[in-house]
């Protein structure tokens, strides 16, 4: 057999970790406990090893042993005592943490069946292999607490055994709603969480994946009955049906016939989705046999991790491999990982399984007078060489859950230090006794502690109570207060309902994502704009350039740069003098802007639309008439703000009541009737401008921009329009940036449809940008009206 075990660091092919080791008597005689000295110890109980025998055959040698027997390592369960060494180290190592006491522990391995696990207890307990009842054999009396896990049934039976005593327990199995009846098990302290919302995650998952025919394997306990009525209905609500369910009882056994006879059932079924509730112990059995076939195409969706790898040879294929696990979430612990990767035996002699896994893994041999590791071995070994598959580096809930366990203990103890420290100091030199109970009380109520209020019970004495929680945002600082207290208005209320914390305020900043893309969009676009416009001054006497009214181009990339600045005025901390100038500047810019295309458009509409005698159109054009309807136009947007900033005008408002935890600064538009009317004035301006450039969007010039400015005009237009019910609808910095964004994208279609197409053909097209293109283009537009003369003559 010592060539079976190998190491196996890089193999796919691993082998089967329950098997016979007649060949080594250390392996027969390995102990079931050991022990960390301390001046106060905690007792742990679970399982790490199981040996069992199928055929009983005696052992020649060792009395009471067989020589068939099987054992089965659970490497997971090792990391759990790996996690309370650990947590016990780094307490002893904190001096500001029961200073000048140390934590130690006694370890027990626990074997699943009820008389192994009480016999192991009461050794612990009364000190002595073959015990008195009620009779501590102990020198010394100074264990603290005992840990146990995994399964509720464990924790149960020495919590039924403890309560005798008053002995506080610590359990870091999955969270059982039994272990929490106080009056059965008063002592028993559970630091798993509870799994309220398992069954509203796992439908909620098979609701993701359009799963809706799946399979169930429970406990057959009220665990298991809970669960089950907890998925049904939730599963019939969302039209998830069960293919099948089996309650598993917790003493199936490795051939188990009802076992056998449902398998094919399984394999047959169309369910390809399988969920499996338990915790590692309660469903060893089924855990086991199915480990040992082969299914395929199926998903397992599970709530604990397995140690799948005593059951399978080929970790890659196995049936549980790629497997769904819930768990939840905890603090990743890498101080945990980097103190696995210096365990060893040499470090930890006291530890029973080190040289055992030594040698299985690393072919380090064992002495046989005391199976301890000899000399020749691997100088550099570690637990972190193993594959993930067999030992994780990572610490799992249990093992938080235990980290936790031993820092609530330590932390109870130092209090309990601190409290002896007043009361006697240090009588007659003798060591602190710490007794497990706790100095009793007889109350009618217990205190209301702070974040609640006393509530009278009516019928009843003064004494009797009940505890209220203070309503929102309403605290109490101090124990049994009779009223809470309301914060004021710029305070907000902690979870704990026991402090009133300043609201910070909310803007959009520049220094949030938001604000600084905000701020370089608008930053780069002010510099394309005067990009463009230093690029039309140097190409001002081209025929495109005075094709289309230089001076109207030069405005409006002028009132395009303002436009595209307009939106640092929304944001940064609001001030009166910003409220004020984001819509009187965004009005006017805007207005200089649109009043721009509407010339533009006009002045080509004159050119060859309008009826007017030939010498009414060459005045109206030399005399650049239509330049006057940006004054006109602005003029009028002049008189609208000016009436909005008489009447009513934007100023800073505070809002503590829409977001909890934030007062909101923004800029209350003062006059809604103004603020529409500005924005009302624009489209309008918009409109008429679409209008005009639709008109003439088909006439006859060389280099007609008509069409472009049509588009621009449906684009800002529909832009403003879709902001309107889009800006109502947002609070905060979400408005201000709706509206700056608004800003930006309306401002670059004016840029990019009117100002684009004209920059292509000066870079790209230098040609067309030439006398001789526009005489060619003339002479082909006469000759063609001259032959459709011809045509239509004849």
């Amino acid at each position: 057999m010592m060539s079976y075990w190998i190491f196996i660091l890089g193999l796919l092919l691993i082998p089967n970790y329950v098997g016979a080791y007649s060949s080594s008597d250390c392996f027969v005689k390995i102990k079931e406990d050991f022990h960390h000295e301390g001046d106060v110890v905690i007792g742990a109980f679970f399982p790490i090893h199981i040996i069992y025998t199928i055929n009983k055959l005696a052992h020649e040698k060792l009395p009471h042993y067989f020589k068939d027997f099987h054992l089965q390592y659970n490497f997971r369960n090792y990391e759990f005592f790996l996690a309370l060494v650990f947590a016990i180290e780094e307490i002893n190592r904190n001096p500001h943490l029961l200073p000048n006491i140390s934590l130690g522990f006694d370890f027990y391995n626990l074997q699943y069946n009820e008389k192994q696990i009480l016999i192991n207890m009461v050794i612990w307990l009364m000190g002595q292999i073959n015990p008195f009842l009620n009779y501590n054999c102990k020198n010394e009396k100074k264990s603290a607490a005992v840990l146990t896990g995994t399964s509720w049934t464990t924790s149960a039976h020495i919590g039924t055994f403890l309560q005798l005593y008053k002995f506080p327990q610590l359990t870091f199995g999955p969270f059982d709603p039994i272990l929490s009846e106080q009056a059965q098990f008063s002592s028993v302290y559970q630091m798993a969480p509870k799994d309220t919302f398992l069954s509203l995650a796992l439908v909620s998952l098979l609701l993701h994946f359009h799963w809706t025919w799946v399979g169930l394997f429970l406990p057959d306990d009220h665990r298991g009955t809970q669960m089950l009525s907890d998925l049904r209905e939730k599963m019939e609500s969302n039209s998830i049906c069960l293919a099948f369910v089996e309650m598993i009882p917790a003493t199936w056994t490795l051939f188990s016939n009802r076992f056998l006879k449902n398998l094919g059932k399984i394999q047959e079924s169309l369910a390809n989705v399988i969920i499996i509730y338990g915790d590692t112990d309660s469903l060893q059995g089924l855990m086991r046999n199915l480990g040992q076939q082969f299914l395929t195409q199926k998903v397992w969706i599970m709530n604990s991790h397995w140690d799948v790898t005593n059951h399978a040879d080929y970790f890659m294929i196995d049936t549980f491999h790629g497997s769904l696990i819930f768990e939840h979430h905890h603090k990743d612990m890498v101080e945990f990982t980097n103190f696995i990767k210096t365990v060893n035996p040499y470090k930890y002699p006291e530890d029973n399984y080190l040289p055992k896994l030594w040698f299985l893994f690393f072919k380090c041999p064992l002495s046989e007078l005391d199976c301890q590791l000899l000399e020749i071995c691997q100088p550099n070994a570690s637990l972190e060489f193993l594959p993930r598959y067999i030992f994780n580096m990572a610490m799992s809930e249990e093992s938080y859950n235990i980290y936790k366990a031993m820092y609530a203990v330590a932390q109870s103890l130092h209090e309990l230090s601190l409290e002896q420290v007043q009361l006697q100091q240090n009588v007659n030199g003798k060591t602190m006794i710490f007794f497990p109970w706790q100095i009793p009380h007889s109350v009618c109520s217990e205190s209301c502690g702070p974040g609640f209020r006393k509530a009278a019970l009516e019928g009843k004495a003064v004494c009797c109570y009940d505890c209220t929680p203070c309503s929102d945002n309403e605290i109490s600082n101090e124990t049994d207060a009779n009223q809470c207290v309301k914060c004021p208005e710029n305070y907000f209320v902690n979870e704990e309902k026991n402090h009133c914390l300043q609201k910070a305020v909310s803007f959009l900043s520049y220094e949030e994502s938001l604000g600084m893309i905000l701020t370089s969009i608008s930053l780069c676009f002010s510099a394309l704009t005067a990009v463009v416009l230093a690029v039309f001054v140097n190409y001002k006497d081209t025929p495109i350039m005075k094709a289309n009214n230089r001076t109207l181009s030069y405005t409006l990339l002028l009132t395009l740069i303002t436009c595209f600045l307009c939106p640092l005025l929304f944001i940064g901390q609001p001030k009166n003098i910003t409220c004020i100038l984001q819509q009187t500047t965004l009005g006017g810019a805007f207005t200089v802007a649109l009043a721009t295309v509407l010339a533009k458009a006009i002045t080509v509409v004159i050119a060859f639309r309008v009826t007017f005698p030939g010498r009414v159109v060459r005045w109206l054009i030399l005399s650049r008439a239509p330049n006057f309807i940006i004054p006109i136009c602005f003029l009028i947007q002049l008189v609208l703000c000016g009436i909005w900033l008489g009447t009513s005008p934007p100023f800073i408002e505070e809002d503590a009541h829409s977001d909890y935890e934030h007062i909101i600064i923004v800029c209350n538009m003062g006059s809604v009737i103004a603020f529409h009317c500005v924005l009302g004035y624009l489209c309008s301006l918009a409109f008429g401008s679409y209008i005009m450039a639709f008109l003439s969007r088909n006439l006859p010039d060389t280099f007609n921009e008509a069409k472009f400015l049509s588009f621009s005009m449906l684009v800002f237009f529909c832009v403003w329009i879709t902001f309107l019910p889009v800006y109502h609808s947002t609070k905060g910095k979400v408005m201000a940036a709706m509206e700056a964004f608004t800003i930006l994208a309306s401002s670059a279609a004016l840029l990019g449809f009117i100002f684009a197409p004209k920059c292509y053909i000066i870079f790209f097209q230098p040609d067309k940008n030439s006398l001789d293109y526009m005489r060619k283009i003339k002479h082909s537009r006469k000759k063609g009206l001259s032959q459709n003369l011809v045509q239509k003559t004849h």
